[in-house]
């Protein structure tokens, strides 16, 4: 059982300054105000300085980072996916695999597992094949199918927590349901649908609007469309990249003014390059550009393809954009976790998994703690 002295800690409903934490194993004791006493337990606190400690964030949508991908069957190369992303305070993730052939997405959901099983992610989340083409963005157009139900089966397993679907799409509402009954999480995205056909989608039982904005029908104020829907419907968790690129702030500020910061995730949507040098990559099958942190498509449309963002960034957007650190963990951590029923993890509280990230003054990330450790 260790105490730290901190600068101050942020939990579900306040920001507690000059604090203290305490934790014992995995899991987080006690924390609080030294002005209001600390654990009189003989041992001499450790003193972290001048961090604000933040819950570990949930990153419920990434693809790669550091110059590796999740789209793998080789677990190490998943592997340092996970750790480069836990550098940037990531402490709970779904490994999000773009559109590829049934048997290759069954293939890296088979790898994954044993991440999952050696408790490194949360899960899988399958982005496609289930997409419509006129918003495929960044996934092969060729390789994109209804969801029937055969190849819902196919793709479907424990290791799978999150199936992105376009409601439009032929058997579209019965495959959101076969998720649903199936123990997933439904999510509807890179979407042509109207407004009607996305409702539809919730009221079949999704409960995910995928990158809200991104891979969407644009909104228009005699066509409310995807975006449109999902800003209204209080069912459905919004998905935000909020990096500057994908989103306009002002967008990210529209989206919280309609949804409220309870609905909505902060998420990466990150590929290999994050964190690598400006050059060409890949995202699935297609190739990819990155310059100055912008990832595009190499041929054809040339529309964003990902991001580079990490989580720590994320964060320190919504901060800077005037967004409070308590309303900011909600996004970053507290609210993902909930919607997938992760209630160990997501925010600081006595009982909970000692997932901790530690910020200076400009919100760069210092520490990590995974689970009651420091990553290195």
């Amino acid at each position: 059982m260790t105490t730290y002295r901190v600068g101050r800690v942020v939990t579900p409903d306040d920001v507690l300054e000059n604090a203290w934490i305490q934790v014992e194993g995995e899991d987080i004791r006690a924390f609080g105000r030294r002005s209001e006493g600390m654990p009189a337990d003989g041992k001499r606190p450790e003193d972290l300085g001048d961090v604000t400690v933040v819950p570990g964030f949930v990153d419920i949508h990434t693809h790669g980072g550091g110059g590796s991908t999740y789209s793998t069957t080789d677990p190490e190369e998943a592997r340092k996916v996970a750790a480069f992303h836990g550098k940037h305070g990531t402490t709970t993730t779904l490994a999000s695999l773009v559109t590829a052939p049934l048997d290759e997405l069954v293939a890296q959901t088979d790898c994954l597992a044993e991440l999952i099983a050696d408790g490194v992610i949360a899960g899988v989340h399958l982005e496609g094949p289930f997409l419509s083409e006129a918003r495929c963005g960044a996934h092969e157009p060729t390789l994109l199918r209804p969801p029937l139900k055969d190849d819902v089966t196919k793709v479907l397993s424990d290791a799978v927590k999150m199936i992105t679907i376009a409601p439009e799409l032929e058997n579209g509402l019965d495959a959101i349901r076969q998720v649903v009954d199936a123990g997933a999480v439904a999510a509807l995205g890179h979407t042509d649908a109207t407004y009607e056909q996305m409702v539809a989608g919730a009221d079949a039982g999704a409960t995910v609007a995928t990158h809200l904005f991104n891979g969407m029908r644009p909104f228009h104020h005699r066509d409310p469309g995807p975006v449109g829907a999902a800003l209204n419907d209080e069912r459905l968790l919004l998905e935000v990249i909020n990096d500057g690129m994908h989103l306009d702030p002002q967008v990210v500020r529209v989206a919280l003014a309609a949804a409220g910061v309870n609905r909505i995730a902060l998420i990466t949507d990150a590929m290999e390059a994050t964190g690598m040098p400006n050059g060409r990559y890949k995202i699935g099958s297609l190739e990819v550009d990155v310059k100055d942190g912008l990832a595009t498509l190499a041929h054809g449309s040339h529309s964003i393809a990902g991001s580079t963002l990490t989580m720590d960034v994320a964060y320190r957007n919504a901060v800077k954009s005037g967004v409070s650190l308590v309303d900011a963990s909600r996004m970053a951590s507290t609210t993902p976790a909930q919607t997938f029923g992760w209630y160990d993890v997501g925010s600081i509280e006595t009982g909970k998994r000692a997932d901790l990230v530690l910020l200076d003054d400009e919100y760069a990330v210092q520490k990590v703690m995974r689970a009651g450790s420091w990553l290195d």
